[in-house]
């Protein structure tokens, strides 16, 4: 059975200074997201010894624990693969179609995307997600990992509203942490994983 790993980043830890320090990258990377690695593989097997033993008794805790772990692995693994030190600016061609279809203009889009991310009541994401049965653009605000998601969404391009992704630079001002992400995001990378979305 295969295990989770913590992925290589695509860039050096000082690659995104201007949005984040080397110092945050590396302790983000390093520590919390293969915390979540680690969190997630452990639980995988305490849930193979519960079934093995018949001990199904703490089921809805380990599930729980599985679905903060693991969410944590894959949108910290989206989050990392959706910045660039060449990104920035807007994006072009069917997605920047599609965000004007869905949300009126790129601004309106940003605008609420921002808003989503800021206004996080404690730790979470604001994501633009691609939701299927509407065949639509959305935004979701993701408390924790896992939480206030819609069923069957697909993230696109996740902003981490997390303390530990910011706290040691822009101290307790989430705006303007925010406000430089906006400045790394890798456009490509989202508008191919919009792509694959709308083609599944």
């Amino acid at each position: 059975m295969g295990t989770y790993t913590l992925p290589d980043l695509p860039y050096d830890y000082s690659a995104l200074e201007r949005a984040m320090s080397a110092e945050i990258l590396e302790l983000h990377h390093s520590k919390h997201h293969a915390a979540y690695v680690k969190g997630a593989n452990d639980t995988i097997e305490q849930l193979a010894e519960a079934r093995d033993k018949d001990q199904l008794g703490g089921l809805v805790g380990l599930q729980k624990t599985l679905a903060f772990h693991l969410s944590g692995h894959v949108l910290h693994s989206l989050f990392w693969q959706n910045l660039s030190p060449e990104g920035g600016d807007r994006p072009d061609g069917a997605l920047a179609d599609g965000i004007t279809e869905h949300f009126g203009s790129f601004e309106a889009f940003k605008k609420q995307l921002t808003a989503a991310t800021v206004g996080v009541q404690g730790s979470g994401w604001g994501i633009l997600s691609w939701e299927p049965l509407g065949q639509r653009l959305i935004v979701e605000q993701v408390y924790d990992h896992h939480g206030n998601v819609g069923q069957g969404t697909t993230p696109l391009l996740a902003f981490d509203a997390w303390e530990h992704a910011y706290y040691l630079q822009y101290r307790n001002v989430r705006p303007d942490y925010v406000t430089r992400l906006w400045d790394v995001v890798n456009w490509d990378d989202v508008a191919t994983r919009f792509a694959a979305a709308k083609a599944s």
